[in-house]
């Protein structure tokens, strides 16, 4: 979900500054709030040149001076203004309270921002508000940002970025940015310690992957919060499979029609020309998302498919929020016309994945259509009737379907399989009424109230201090704050996940579309799928 550029306007006499070895960070006050910002601090070399679809490499020495003062350029991304996007992207940003103590050491809360893996940048959201109530309620936090490469250059596809295995850079990239905090968050008044991560859609979903296997993600958080997204939302697929995305990438970049592409692309100084590639393969992409993670390999960061690690037990025992909106699939749902036999073809298009059979899939995707009548008023928006909008009389149940697949089936699955483990889990569905009702309570439609950018209201206010309180205690219920409803674990024999709804907040089961929501069958398959 993406946001308005923000510009502080407001600055003090009193100029923050953080020595880092021989460097000084000269930062900016936010002084009606009594923070401090820093922003644009370089936490990798730039990927440019020879590093340019590599590995990330983490920079430890900064100049002599670093201006702190703004943000740093949005990673390269079509649809926004040159001057606005930039190759040398992988900086951090931290809002911190004013005048801490040198010996200051403050629980962190680590984002990471959604966009389809192919949008978005740290910039286009505000901490001000989650670390202002944090201080007003007496647990104050420190809020770290970073931005990470996205499309062709964080998600390489094709059958030689796999030979060559630079795969899934944006997730190197997260993981540099997490060192840079464990080796210099301290500075800035953070624990290193106590790390939580969160994010939202894509960004959820990375991090939800460093939770799988053995990426030893114990290393750089204690805990995290995922907002729709889980490790299985989005497609996991062998890198071969976007090749053709990749040849588009290629072919849009006017120095390198050529076979050895990498070697190409690492040699081209014009920045231009990349982004002109990415231009290329967003208009030629037939997936809705074609820059995705994937599969690579047993030293990856991705080694199996996320149902394989789930069943095999084979992922992180931190504790964990996750939670979704109740109409997650409106916005991915596109406006042509629906029948059951559509439905049936698009849920096969969608679902390759290479463990599954042709019969096998087809069998699936019948069983699903199936759990899904084909009644208007049970389509997603849900709870609007019979009302359709003016779109086929079966986009809702599609609606349905997919943010079922997609969202809602994961996040459960999730829950109740390290819930199993006795791992502590904490889970929400979010169902605060939205406009235009045509979308319902849609995808991404929480951030703002996450980030208090919603004005005075009492469930932004309700949502910031359980995320607080969940950084700084580990549990949502800390007690401190606004009186908030008690938010109870999840456990194998406590299955509820609480409603945030500003009129009605609560502990519900978590049995909504029960017999509807996919099946494990089913399940395993759409481990595997992403459009």
């Amino acid at each position: 979900m993406l946001f308005s550029l923000f510009i502080f306007i407001s600055l003090s006499a009193a100029t923050p500054q953080v020595e880092l070895g021989n460097s000084t960070v000269i930062g900016r006050s936010i002084s009606e709030l009594y923070l401090e910002f820093f922003g644009g601090i370089p936490f990798a070399e730039p990927p440019i040149g020879p590093l340019r679809l590599n590995a990330t490499v983490l920079k430890t020495l900064l100049p002599s001076v670093v201006d702190a003062t703004n943000f740093g350029k949005l990673c390269m991304q079509p649809g926004l203004s040159r001057d606005l996007v930039s190759e040398d992207c992988l900086t951090l940003n931290i809002f911190r309270p004013a005048g801490l103590p040198l010996n200051a050491s403050l629980p962190v809360l680590f984002w990471t921002y959604g966009g389809g893996f192919t949008s978005g940048g740290s910039s286009q959201f505000n901490a001000s508000a989650i670390v202002a109530q944090s201080v007003a309620r007496g647990t104050p936090i420190i809020y770290v940002s970073f931005n990470y490469r996205l499309g062709p250059l964080g998600f390489p596809q094709g059958f030689e970025a796999s030979q060559r295995g630079i795969l899934n850079l944006a997730l190197r990239d997260q993981l540099a940015c997490l060192e840079w905090v464990q080796l210099f968050i301290g500075a800035f008044g953070g624990d290193p310690s106590k790390v939580t991560m969160f994010g939202q859609s894509s960004g959820a979903i990375m991090t939800a992957l460093l939770f799988m296997g053995s990426n030893n993600i114990e290393r750089f958080a204690r805990a995290a919060i995922f907002e729709s997204g889980s490790a299985a939302s989005a497609a996991v697929f062998e890198a071969a499979r976007g090749e053709s995305d990749w040849q588009n990438f290629v072919g849009g970049v006017p120095s390198c029609n050529v076979s050895r592409t990498l070697d190409c692309l690492q040699t081209v100084v014009d920045s231009d020309e990349i982004l002109a590639g990415c231009s290329a393969a967003a208009a030629q992409a037939q997936d809705l998302f074609p820059w995705i993670p994937t599969l690579d390999g047993p030293a990856g960061l991705v080694r199996a498919l996320p149902s394989a690690m789930l069943a095999s037990g084979s992922f992180s025992r931190l504790p964990f929020i996750a939670g979704t909106n109740m109409d997650e699939g409106t916005i991915f749902t596109a406006n042509y016309a629906f029948d059951g036999m559509i439905i049936d073809q698009i849920i096969v298009s969608n679902f390759s994945p290479p463990s599954t059979s042709p019969s096998d899939l087809q069998i699936a995707a019948q069983m699903i259509v199936q759990l899904y009548p084909n009644v208007t008023a049970l389509g997603s928006p849900f709870n609007t009737g019979n009302e359709t909008f003016g779109l086929s009389p079966q986009h809702k149940r599609a609606a349905a379907i997919e943010g079922d697949i997609s969202f809602q089936s994961q996040r459960r699955l999730w829950a109740q399989t390290a819930s199993a483990q006795g791992i502590p889990v904490f889970c929400y569905l979010f169902t605060e009424p939205q406009t235009p009702p045509s979308l319902g309570v849609r995808h991404g439609s929480e951030v703002p109230f996450v980030y208090g950018g919603v004005g005075p209201s009492d469930l932004s206010k309700t949502m910031i201090d359980y995320w607080v309180s969940f950084a700084t205690s580990l549990d949502p219920n800390d007690g401190l704050g606004a009186p908030r409803p008690l938010w109870t674990a999840y456990t194998p024999d406590n299955q509820n996940l609480i409603q945030l709804n500003a009129a009605n907040t609560t502990m519900i089961p978590d049995t909504y579309r029960n017999g509807r929501s996919c099946p494990h069958l089913c399940l395993d398959y759409s481990q595997q799928v992403r459009r």
